[in-house]
């Protein structure tokens, strides 16, 4: 059976083959690729339905959530409003429901004009336009044929795109870097634009055609020039988004790239001439005539078989598609070889490092402020001092790339909800995520191919399914967190705690030594045991394990053992009061609970369980499969609950045992939508990054970034769904405590409505957040239908008066 391919989800669309400008670095007709004299200067109709008629069954067989389509050229406006907008709707039309369109246009601005705007608001149209900073910069290259400059033009267009009525449509901006331009004068020239991103792109060139170098000027150039730029960004405060730096930040974190120039991540994405044949990435223009050619149209082939092409199967391959070379070196994982194009050699082929391989070192050393520094605090020799080490792989040497998300899935989270199939998804794209972030830490760290990351790296092939339990323990990835943000505090232990407790799980005779502070030996999800500080030998045992001492001594047995309750319906809850790292949360950690303290969780864990199971059945599921930790925390003042989500601790809540069971039901699934939230922010963009307003939530006196009050708003649809199906239980009933539940529930669907609404008003929704908030909408409409006795709503405006602002649980 032939596999399936990995899914195309970006896809430029030539609209247009010819352009009213003479660029003189423009890679369609200035390069290598001649393939543009030979098409039709305007795509068909024809052509236009049967990509869009590909794009929609391709979307529908691999369930994709969102599809990114640019229109391009050439000069894209040169095919006209009425091309246009048949594109966009045709597009549109054909993609399955649950996949949203991301839509935009690339263009060199000249023939932007209101009427296109209007037609671009109209289409829900992103415009991004070139520029390469002031008149000088621009007109270096950016000229008519006859020599005038387009600097004036594009100035208006983007002038047009920063109107209020059309700023929603800008994009941003795309500059091409030139050595001889002034880097600060460029930045400068493009901030005073205000625009929302700019993209800084490398001039094409391959070791055959090599990029500019100018007599003196260093053997980095291009990294020099993107360094300033980085440095006048960084001063400014981040003004605007910009891929490439963002992409090495998230890079070395263990997060994805977001540039194809960049990082590891598999190629997704396939081109459409406007005579119908399908493209590799259009960069490819550059290496050789007919270099992105596939001998595929889109009348004859599907997406699948394009996919399947070896030049697209190459672009993805990760490590394992890059030379010798690259794979060696130590920034690897954030320059993922380069641009594909940019390692073109004739008698090589692409087998080559990038033609920019020098400047990227530099750039990305230089972006980590890693230059010169090593993690002690002494000099080091540079860029060699920080050598390479192994990811942990996935299972089976796959790529480590998160689950995706079905359509129904996407929505099932986004009306609050959320199966035991989709939060196991989420569950695993974190494992992915964390070990990604595990890897990038231990990059970082300099240790190369130390005991303990070599054990773990061992396991995971010969015992994965001990490493997943360890890894997927919701404090493992606080460590590389810590250590990625900078906290060199927390040193290298942990990880070999880590590799300890999977030697442990696996019982295979592995031994790795452990540092011990404190006078305990920590393994995670075990258990932990009273040992001499210095260090400690774990090893892993058919029937147990076996630490010996610094001194000599020898344990077997675990001081203090890690404690779960089991519930009913299979749930088994962790209550983590031993792990040195789950003070990630807000409030402080509860010390080893007494043995009566134990005794009232369990029975709280098991009355609270049993409510979640009747008042919220539809979280109940989830809550079942992505819920494995409980962190108790330490009481707050007198009547105040206490309760916690950590981002970087998917599975675990921290709480302070609050007095009531229907309180602990009511914490545990507010705090698992912000687990179930985060994880969901892990894998979409559901917002604009760039976004830096603070917005009011109605149950909060201060303002909180986009991302507060959309965590607050989705936590409090299950606030809202609590206290209405008490309600309904207590339908037509008298009392203090059917009183109570009517103005909670009052309360809260109005405030949840109100933040609801100023979510959609923020203009700064991603189309998948637009369609995710109104899953939320759509999940709280019938509660918000539920008639209520005017006294809930007077009660709940009272309690708003005087409190300004209320606790999730109303008490």
């Amino acid at each position: 059976m032939t596999p399936t391919p990995r899914p195309l989800t970006q896809f430029v669309v030539k609209v247009h083959s010819r352009c009213d400008l003479a660029c003189d670095h423009c890679y369609v007709y200035e390069h290598a690729d001649t393939s543009w004299r030979r098409r039709p200067k305007v795509i068909g109709e024809e052509v236009l339905n049967a990509v869009a008629e590909r794009i929609g069954e391709h979307a529908a067989s691999h369930r994709l959530p969102v599809v990114r389509v640019v229109l391009h050229g050439g000069e894209p406006l040169l095919a006209g409003p009425d091309r246009l907008r048949h594109a966009a709707e045709a597009l549109r039309a054909a993609l399955p429901p649950g996949c949203a369109l991301d839509l935009r246009i690339h263009t060199n601005g000249v023939q932007l004009s209101k009427d296109y705007c209007e037609l671009f608001a109209d289409l829900g149209v992103k415009v991004g336009i070139s520029l390469d900073g002031d008149k000088a910069a621009n007109d270096r290259h950016r000229r008519f044929a006859d020599g005038r400059s387009s600097h004036p033009q594009v100035l208006r267009a983007v002038a047009l795109l920063n109107e209020p009525e059309y700023r929603h449509l800008f994009a941003g901006l795309l500059c091409t870097v030139d050595i001889e331009n002034d880097p600060a004068a460029v930045y400068r020239a493009l901030a005073e634009l205000e625009p929302p991103a700019v993209d800084f792109l490398l001039p094409h060139a391959t070791w055959e055609e090599p990029p500019k170098r100018l007599p003196g000027g260093g053997e980095t150039p291009y990294a020099d020039w993107l360094l300033t730029v980085h440095r006048l960004w960084e001063s400014d405060g981040r003004p605007f988004a910009v891929r490439t730096f963002e992409s090495v930040h998230r890079t070395l974190r263990g997060f994805s790239s977001l540039t194809e120039s960049l990082g590891l991540e598999p190629s997704d994405l396939a081109v459409l001439e406007t005579d119908g044949s399908f493209e590799q990435a259009d960069s490819l223009k550059t290496a050789y005539d007919g270099a992105p050619a596939t001998g595929m149209n889109v009348f004859a082939h599907s997406l699948d078989d394009l996919a399947r092409h070896p030049g697209i199967a190459a672009r993805q391959s990760g490590l394992a598609g890059l030379s010798e070379e690259c794979r060696s070196c130590p920034v690897v994982r954030s320059c993922g070889g380069g641009l594909y194009a940019h390692r073109y050699r004739a008698d090589t082929d692409f087998d080559n490092p990038s033609v920019y391989c020098g400047d990227l070192m530099q750039l990305i050393n230089g972006i980590n402020g890693i230059n010169g520094i090593s993690e002690s605090g002494g000099s080091s020799t540079g860029p060699a001092a920080v050598p390479a080490a192994p990811a942990v792989p996935a299972q089976g040497g796959e790529s480590l790339l998160p689950t995706a998300l079905t359509p129904a899935q996407v929505e099932e989270l986004a009306r609050g909800y959320g199966g035991a199939d989709t939060v196991s998804a989420l569950a695993e794209s974190q494992l992915a995520l964390t070990r990604a972030m595990l890897a990038a830490a231990w990059d970082a760290s300099g240790q190369g191919r130390a005991e303990a990351w070599s054990l773990l790296s061992a396991l995971d092939v010969g015992a994965p399914a001990a490493v997943d339990a360890v890894l997927a323990h919701p404090y493992a990835r606080a460590w590389a967190a810590r250590r990625l943000a900078g906290d060199l505090s927390v040193g290298l232990g942990p990880l070999a705690a880590l590799a300890a407790a999977a030697a442990v799980r696996a019982g295979r005779g592995d031994a790795v030594a452990v540092p011990v502070r404190g006078g305990w030996l920590h393994l995670p999800t075990l258990g932990r045991i009273a040992v001499p500080d210095g260090e400690a030998v774990v090893t892993g045992l058919a029937d147990g394990f076996e630490v010996r001492a610094s001194g000599g001594s020898v344990f077997t047995a675990y001081d203090q053992p890690l404690r779960r309750v089991r519930l009913a319906g299979g749930w088994t809850v962790a209550l983590e009061d031993l792990d040195p790292l789950r003070d990630s949360h807000d409030h402080p950690v509860a010390d080893r609970l007494s043995e009566s303290e134990l005794l009232g969780w369990t029975g709280a864990l098991r009355e609270a369980w049993e409510l979640l199971g009747r008042d919220l059945p539809g979280y109940a599921e989830g809550i079942r499969a992505g819920l494995g930790t409980v962190t108790p925390l330490r009481p707050g003042p007198a009547g105040r609950d206490v309760s916690s989500a950590a981002r970087q601790a998917f599975g675990a809540v921290g709480i302070a045992r609050p007095a009531t069971a229907p309180t602990l039901a009511l914490l545990l699934a507010h705090e698992f939508q912000h687990v179930k939230l985060g994880a969901v922010l892990d894998l979409f963009d559901l917002y604009d990054r760039a976004d830096e307003r603070l917005y009011f939530a109605p149950w909060r006196p201060d303002p909180r970034p986009l991302e507060g009050l959309l965590q607050g708003t989705y936590a409090h649809l299950a606030v809202t769904e609590y206290w209405g199906t008490r309600t309904a239980a207590y339908d037509g009933l008298p009392g203090e405590a059917a009183d109570r539940a009517r103005a909670q529930f009052t309360l809260w669907r109005r405030y949840t409505a109100e933040a609801v609404e100023r979510l959609v008003e923020s203009g700064a929704l991603t189309g998948v957040g637009v369609r995710f908030v109104e899953g939320m909408r759509e999940s709280l409409a019938p509660w918000l239908a539920v008639p209520m006795p005017r006294a809930a709503e007077q009660s709940a405006d009272r309690i708003r008066d005087e409190r300004g602002h209320v606790r999730a649980t109303g008490a």
